[in-house]
């Protein structure tokens, strides 16, 4: 079959790369996997669990209660099921989708807590540095993601010849070996599930309602009455 002209162009400025081109080539996948697993899994894991010591340290039980602990577990469902699916399955266009409508709904339900919390409790600086964390790691991750699975990303967007692929199918041949899936995923559920979910119980045993506490008669910073800068 005749090759096309674009296509032969194609061939012969791979023929023209050296072998330092194709070796820095090969390793880019490598790289990126490394950043996405070893770099930005960790960040994401390291500032939930501050989230967490930090909510506890502004007794959230007592100020925001069961309504901004909810909102914090939403938020972690939403980030982490991207990560069950890029570890469990074949990473195609509809886990792309998936990851980018995560990261949307995230970015929402994060400004959702936090008018709902100001009022109600003291977000120190420190924990504000911890939300930038945990806003900016879910886009990075989804932005590796894409770079590995390039080719997916170009049919989602309609660039591509080939349809874009949505079923979810288990992955075939895997470079993480089964050892560190189930490290990733213990990590996950040690510095992730649990501290949101002890939180939210405790909130939950203090006043068992989801329903909107009353803001306090002092602002978040507890020096004027309310209404008073």
């Amino acid at each position: 079959m005749a090759l096309s002209t674009q296509g032969l162009r194609d061939l012969s400025r791979r023929l023209q790369r050296g072998p330092a081109d194709l070796r820095r080539t090969a390793g880019i996948e490598n790289a990126t996997r490394g950043l996405l697993l070893g770099g930005v899994m960790p960040l994401w894991l390291g500032a939930g669990l501050a989230d967490w010591y930090l909510h506890r340290r502004t007794r959230i039980e007592q100020t925001a209660g069961p309504r901004e602990s909810a909102l914090h577990s939403l938020m972690f469902t939403e980030t982490g099921i991207p990560v069950l699916l890029g570890l469990f399955c074949e990473v195609n266009a509809g886990v792309l989708a998936t990851a980018a409508g995560a990261v949307a709904a995230h970015s929402a339900t994060a400004y959702w807590d936090q008018a709902y919390a100001e009022p109600r409790r003291r977000v120190t600086p420190a924990e504000q540095q911890v939300h930038s964390l945990l806003e900016v790691s879910p886009i990075m991750a989804t932005f590796l993601l894409t770079a590995l699975h390039w080719d997916q990303a170009k049919a989602l967007a309609g660039q591509d010849r080939r349809p874009p692929e949505f079923g979810l199918r288990l992955k075939r041949r895997d470079p993480l070996s089964t050892t560190a899936r189930v490290t990733l995923l213990a990590a996950t559920t040690v510095l992730g599930v649990l501290p949101y979910a002890e939180e939210l119980l405790r909130c939950w045993r203090t006043n068992p309602r989801l329903s909107p506490l009353p803001e306090p008669a002092t602002d978040t910073l507890g020096d004027s009455p309310a209404g008073v800068r």
